[in-house]
């Protein structure tokens, strides 16, 4: 499989963000089963890769170039190249192309994030309208790679490619350096949230909740604006403890999860799901709306609840108040990580290469 370059291109050089954290944590073990050479367009990315990666630069992903990057790929001598997204330029390609899908939540959720210029958020909300620019994109491919079985169902449904469609799972870094959680906490009763506070990800529905669960506090790590962080404390009911982290590093971030009760998550959609993982690997259980996704992330593992009741989330909680039921959550949801890692991944992305 000589050859085959890897689009590295959408590492951020800062903080990681998914497509970020997907693009490191495959290449690092793709690299260990096959050579392969990184697309970069600043090499401040190598630094997140193995030492030593074979790299080409080539024009950023958000140049006016980035149509004809192909040509540049091309010149060397590239036989194979993977996208961990669908929009790579493919003018004048040479070579066999796989792209990325990994998910179709903007299609029914087809706001775009917070913070994106005006330019940017009419094209993102006309391109989420309908199907056939995606099409356009995904049938110019040679395969396509989706992180979920969820979304593999959900491209066949739309009949957005002709192309084989194959499941590389996320997963989340390695936990070899991290204290995994063996008991239920006794003297702190946190609850976790990491993740976006988009209208679709009900973050109101879990500070409402709060309101009957009086021994508990309710962490909300992300990054949050000023004008959403003023929109949700208005939603706190009295008594109810709830506490705005606005972004933590990594290791807070660990340290935090390991001394939860759970990881809690009301959302009514999601891609993938990467902090269940990351939970679950730590063996923190998670408690999660009944949704499909949820359901193939967190299996016979994760505790679900109705993302509509406040009793359901409740019970949810205090279902795992005993500490052998805790203890038992906890040792599935080991298990159930363990079916998530990026050796895996590699694994199944090299047999797609084969393939094609």
């Amino acid at each position: 499989m000589d050859d085959l370059f890897f689009d590295c291109r959408y590492i951020r050089v800062d903080q990681h963000d998914g497509i970020s954290r997907f693009s490191t944590g495959l290449f690092s073990e793709l690299s260990k089963i096959v050579p392969v050479t990184a697309i970069v367009n600043d090499l401040r990315q190598l630094e997140k890769l193995p030492q030593g990666a074979s790299f080409i630069k080539t024009s950023a992903p958000t140049s006016i170039l980035e149509p004809f990057v192909a040509l540049q790929i091309n010149r060397a001598g590239a036989k194979t190249v993977f996208s961990p997204m669908q929009t790579i330029g493919s003018l004048g390609r040479k070579f066999k192309l796989i792209l990325t899908v990994h998910d179709l939540i903007y299609y029914r959720h087809p706001d775009p994030p917070r913070g994106f210029s005006l330019p940017i958020r009419v094209l993102w909300r006309l391109f989420h309208l309908v199907y056939w620019p995606q099409r356009l994109l995904l049938n110019r491919s040679d395969a396509v790679v989706t992180v979920s079985q969820t979304t593999r169902d959900l491209i066949a449904k739309y009949k957005l490619t002709r192309q084989p469609v194959r499941v590389v799972y996320n997963a989340p870094d390695s936990t070899s350096t991290l204290a995994l959680a063996f008991k239920r906490p006794i003297s702190t009763q946190s609850l976790v949230y990491m993740g976006s506070f988009m209208d679709y990800k009900n973050v109101e529905f879990l500070i409402q909740a709060m309101s009957d669960l009086p021994n508990y506090e309710l962490h909300l790590l992300s990054k949050i604006s000023t004008e959403r962080h003023i929109q949700l404390k208005k939603n706190i009911p009295q008594g109810a403890k709830v506490r705005f982290h606005n972004g933590v590093s990594d290791s807070e971030y660990h340290a935090i999860l390991s001394n939860a009760v759970a990881l809690v998550s009301a959302s009514h959609d999601e891609g993938f799901g990467i902090p269940l993982v990351e939970s679950m690997s730590r063996g923190v259980p998670v408690i999660v709306s009944d949704i499909p996704i949820f359901r193939e992330i967190g299996g016979h593992a994760a505790v679900y609840f109705d993302q509509e009741d406040a009793n359901s989330f409740v019970t949810a909680v205090r279902s795992l108040e005993a500490a052998a039921d805790w203890k038992a959550r906890s040792d599935a949801s080991l298990e159930q990580a363990s079916k998530f890692t990026w050796k895996k991944s590699a694994e199944a992305l090299a047999d797609l290469l084969k393939q094609i």
